[in-house]
This record gives structure tokens, sequence and C-alpha cells, in this order.
């Protein structure tokens, strides 16, 4: 017979169950709890970070609220990332009106890759209306350094949630949920990005196609990717955009063949321009020169 008490997770969804509500479920389940949960934002996002927010309206967020705790009574409830304040002041209505037994807050600011998450007028509402509801804040101290988790703050609000579901006493749930990320390896991490070999995939795409192609779409399209994502991924790897890197190349290709005799119209067409006017406002654009000024001096 499961005598565990039923927890409540209030968070943002994270696509790539990293960190957020998909984290915390995986993680209460696995260690044998039983959680429900309450959605506050759905970001846009992969491994290589947040690309869009939308912030549920603060009258959902209380209906899902109002329909967990009427049924099943949680009585340990875990917050993380709440983004506006009309949903902050939903949910500490809702904690003072249902009086869980313990009420967990995990900071949620700034995410692994660096995003601001939380706007600091947001904050300073969670400072006024949440926090003096909780049982528990933590804190940076809280989180044993040899650990580096995605969402770290999650995982061990997430395990301190479970062994208060087991009856446990704080300090003694804390201790436990401290030893059981300690089992993580050192620089153990989530992220299953492929940016990497992606991003070498690209720059051998660009050396083949680059005298037919500039436009990052077809790039994207040889890769199987989205340009938004290959975008993503050049900017992970290399801080550049992946149109820099195309330009950098055609224009390494225009300029050695500036300095043998072929004629520009040659040119043109074999870099896949359609005039040699094309080539030239293009070379224009990229130096401020015309192709032709170059070839003179």
């Amino acid at each position: 017979m499961n005598n565990k008490q039923t927890i409540l997770a209030i968070t943002g969804s994270d696509g790539t169950g990293g960190s957020g509500i998909q984290a915390d479920i995986r993680c209460i389940c696995e260690l044998g709890g039983t959680v429900t949960s309450v959605v506050t934002s759905i970001t846009v996002q992969n491994t290589l970070g947040i690309q869009e927010f939308y912030d549920l309206p603060a009258a959902i967020v209380r209906k899902q609220i109002e329909a967990i705790f009427n049924d099943l009574q949680p009585q340990i409830v875990k917050i993380g990332l709440i983004r506006r304040i009309d949903v902050v002041a939903t949910i500490a209505e809702m904690m003072q009106k249902y009086h869980p037994r313990y009420i967990i807050y995990a900071p949620v600011q700034t995410s692994t890759h660096g995003d601001q998450l939380v706007e600091p007028q947001v904050f300073s509402a969670i400072k006024e209306q949440i926090i003096p509801l909780c049982t528990i804040v933590l804190e940076p101290s809280d989180l044993p350094s040899a650990i580096r988790l995605h969402g770290q703050a999650n995982q061990l609000s997430a395990a301190l949630a479970y062994y208060l579901s087991c009856g446990e006493n704080t300090n003694e749930a804390m201790l436990h949920a401290r030893t059981y990320l300690s089992q993580f390896p050192k620089g153990y991490t989530e992220d299953s990005s492929r940016s990497g070999e992606l991003y070498n995939l690209f720059l051998d795409a660009v050396d083949r196609f680059h005298h037919l192609y500039s436009d990052v779409a077809f790039y994207a399209e040889q890769l199987g990717v989205s340009a938004r994502y290959l975008g993503q991924v050049t900017r992970h790897v290399a801080n550049r955009s992946p149109k820099s890197i195309i330009d950098e190349r055609i224009m390494e290709e225009i300029s050695t063949m500036l300095g043998t005799n072929k004629p520009l119209k040659e040119i043109a067409g074999l870099l896949g321009f359609s005039s040699q006017a094309h080539l030239s406002r293009y070379y224009k654009k990229q130096t401020g020169k015309a192709p032709s000024e170059v070839r003179k001096r």
C-alpha cells in the first residue's frame, strides 16, 4: 500500500525534459512518489536554449490548482517558474486557501544557458507574496557544488518534495535529497545537443554548394532541420549567423577569382549569380567597393 502523500508541482514546461514540470515528474516518479502538476508557462526550446514563452493566464492557472486540490488534496507543493505578476498573486491566494502542509520554492530566474526567465518586478512579487508562505526556500548554498545538472534547483526540490511526502521532517528530507543527487557523477549533464556535429556538417555543405546557393533555407533543408535551429547551432558553436558563414565562403571564392584573368561575367556564372550586375551588387554590399575597382588595384 502506498502511504506517501501526493505532491503538486507548479512550474513551467520544458520540452527537452531537462528541467521544468517534465523533470519534476520524472524525478519524483523514479523515486516512487505520486505527483500532480500545474503548468504556468509553455516554452519553445531545445538543448540550445529557449526561443519563446507562452505564459498561461492567471485564470487558467487558478483552475488547474483548484481541480487538483478539490480532488487530490496534495499536502506538498513545489513551486518553480512563475513569469506573471497576476499568476504570482493567484498562486499565493490558492496556497492560503488550501493550506498544504509543505510549500517548497526553488527560485528560477535564469536558465542553464543564461536566459533571463523572470523579470525583476515579477521576482519582487514572488518575494512579497510567495516566499512568506513557504516552508522551504532553496538557496544557492543548498546545491551540492559537485553536481552540474540542467535545472539542478528543480532536481533538488523535486527530491526534497518526495522525501517530505514519505513523512520525513525537513532536515531528514534535505539530507536524503542531497544524498540522492550526489549519486550523479561530477560533470553529469542531460544535454543531448548535436550542435557540434551539425555545425561541421553545415560547413561541409557550404563548401560543396556555395557556388550554387547562398540562402540559409537551402542548407537547413539539406541538413534536415529548420533554418531557425541552424541559426541556433551556428550561434551556439561560433557566435555567428549561418548567413555570415555562407557569405564569408562566397567572398573567399570571389576574391580568389578576382586575382585571375576571368571576366566578371564568367565569375558571376561560376558562382551562381544571375548576372555580372548581381555579382557586383553583392560584392559591394559586403565590402563597400565594386569588384572592378578591386581588380584595377
